[in-house]
Parts: C-alpha cells; structure tokens; sequence
C-alpha cells in the first residue's frame, strides 16, 4: 500500500524546490564542508536527497556524491539539475529503509527530512540509522536533521508550517504526547496543477531519543543543535524553537 509521502512527492519536485525551506542550501553545504575539513577527496551519501539541491552543490565544490531517494520524480528532477549544473552526481532510486552501502563513503547526510521522520513506525526510522552506519568508514561523520519534539510542546505546528505561501498546506493537526506523532490532513497542489487530500503522519524526536538511538547502533559521539535555516552551526543550542534539531555523530 502506497504511503502518504509517495503520494506527496510524486510530481511534486518543481513545487518542492520553490518552498522556501529549500533556500537554505549554500549555508547548509558551507557547515558540511566545514565538518569534512574541506577534504575533496570525500566520498558523499545523501539520504532521501529529494531533488539533488545538496547533493548537486557538494558536486559544485569538488566531492564525490551518490545520492538515493524513494521518488522517481524527485530523481528525475534532480538528475535534470545535475545536466544543468555540469556536474556528475550519481543518483539512485533506492528506499532508505533498505540499502547496502558496506563503509563505502567518508561522510553522510539525511537532511530536511530525507527520509527520517517519514516512517510509519520507529523501528523503520532506526534501521535508516543502522543502514546509513553500515555504509561509512570507521570516523565517518552523518550530519541529519530530525523534526524536534520540543517544538509541538510550545508551538501551533499548523501556524508555522502555513506562516509562508507554500503548495503544501495543512488544514488540521494532532500531535500525541504518548507517541510524537504528528497526525495531520493536508492540501497540496503538485506539478501538474492536481490538488491532493492527504493524511500525514510524522515522527518527531525527543533529543535523548536521538542520542540512545546513535550510541545503540554504535556511533561513537553523537551532538545534537538547533537547526537554523541556512545556518546549521555547532553555535546553536537546541531550545523549543527550533522545528527542526541538528544532529552531527561520528561512527
């Protein structure tokens, strides 16, 4: 059965890349470039890479990435940008609770949701986490983002995520303290001018959760930040006003 986000993002890329969350990537590159030491001969894994906005930049700057997502869609836009970039990004469509990558890259990345988060249920989102430890070397860095569970406790998320003029907006929302879960029914116009009804149903995370789950799998240092859009620094304390949290581990 399909889920929620195969229905949202299929033919939803042209959309995608006008939402204005999708501004942020120069900043976002510049912090990653920063954690790797600049070190061009790293090999690069975008999880849930969407359109290609990080990968095709990392690709810009000199280093070598592959990136994979579920959405032939999103792919196919993004393999148009590559063309267009004139760069070689090696994009494959790939489900990210089911990839064998063995220590194959030095660094990767799962960002604005790439996959985490998504997942019907919390053991689909730890084995991304597994599958994403089992293809980087040994002191490997991920650098992901996750949706912060603090957040929902002090915000309206229905007021934020429809605070900018956006394809994608969210008529209702219920988040459960019991699961962190996020239930919500949203309308979202897509490529071909088509308007679809969605339920949605997202996982948020306590930061103490994202800790256990890394230092479990094995990571040997996992830091947590606020997310700031365009902005990602080591600087940011998380507080409830970050929707989104910055998570920077080592295997």
């Amino acid at each position: 059965m399909r889920q929620w986000y195969e229905d949202l993002f299929t033919n939803h890329a042209k959309k995608y890349d006008e939402e204005e969350f999708t501004k942020g990537t120069l900043g976002e590159v510049d912090f990653i470039e920063k954690e790797i030491e600049f070190n061009k001969s790293y090999k690069i894994l975008d999880v849930g890479c969407g359109t290609g906005r990080h990968s095709i930049e990392l690709s810009k700057r000199g280093y070598s990435v592959v990136g994979i997502d579920l959405s032939e869609t999103q792919l196919e836009r993004a393999i148009e940008k590559a063309k267009l970039a004139k760069v070689d990004v090696n994009f494959i469509q790939k489900d990210a609770r089911n990839f064998d990558f063995k220590e194959e890259f030095d660094c990767a990345i799962m960002l604005c949701e790439g996959a985490f988060s998504l997942m019907e249920t919390d053991e689909m989102n730890y084995v991304i986490l597994e599958n994403v430890f089992k293809s980087i070397k040994t002191s490997g860095k991920f650098i992901f983002s996750a949706l912060n569970a603090l957040f929902p406790l002090y915000h309206p998320v229905k007021d934020f995520l429809n605070a900018e003029p956006t394809s994608v907006v969210t008529e209702n929302d219920n988040f459960d303290l019991m699961t962190l879960r996020l239930k919500s029914t949203v309308t979202a116009t897509d490529d071909l001018g088509k308007i679809k009804t969605l339920n949605c149903n997202e996982r948020y995370f306590m930061p103490s959760e994202i800790y256990w789950y890394l230092k479990t799998i094995g990571f040997s240092k996992a830091d947590i930040y606020g997310s700031k859009l365009g902005a990602f620094s080591r600087e940011d304390k998380l507080t409830p006003d970050d929707f989104e949290l910055l998570v920077v581990s080592v295997k």
